[in-house]
């Protein structure tokens, strides 16, 4: 059996993430693999879908339909949670990418940039054809 205080912390951790009750979609399906007539009969597989996302979970890890219904809400506050961390991580990577642009060079880098260029120079001044001069 699951206690009120975890409800109420997955309750808390699903409001953290901005879910309203609103925005999910709860159904129930009839279980599947062994079991017989019991499995044939009883509805405690949850489909649980967050709408403005599309994210969906399907949770048929035990035989309570309570336990399948928490279960599927934590399922689901983890994905949201971990594409949440990974559009982060995504604007931090074009922060610091922007960053480094826009970073002035070392002294180092610009006198290899300068020997480089000075270096293709005379690989295309050996291409002139004989007799022009400049």
């Amino acid at each position: 059996m699951i206690g009120r205080d975890s409800i109420r912390q997955i309750l808390l951790r699903l409001g953290s993430l901005r879910v309203a009750r609103e925005d999910l979609e709860e159904t129930f399906v009839r279980g599947r693999g062994h079991g017989g007539q019991k499995i044939n009969k009883t509805s405690s597989t949850v489909r649980l879908r967050h709408v403005p996302t599309g994210i969906e979970v399907i949770c048929q890890e035990q035989r309570s339909l309570s336990q399948n219904r928490y279960q599927a809400r934590v399922l689901l506050a983890d994905k949201l949670e971990q594409r949440l961390k990974t559009g982060q991580q995504a604007r931090q990577a074009a922060v610091s990418r922007a960053r480094a642009q826009k970073g002035k060079r070392s002294q180092g880098l610009k006198r290899e940039m300068v020997k480089t260029k000075r270096l293709r120079s005379q690989v295309k001044a050996g291409r002139r054809p004989p007799g022009r001069e400049e």
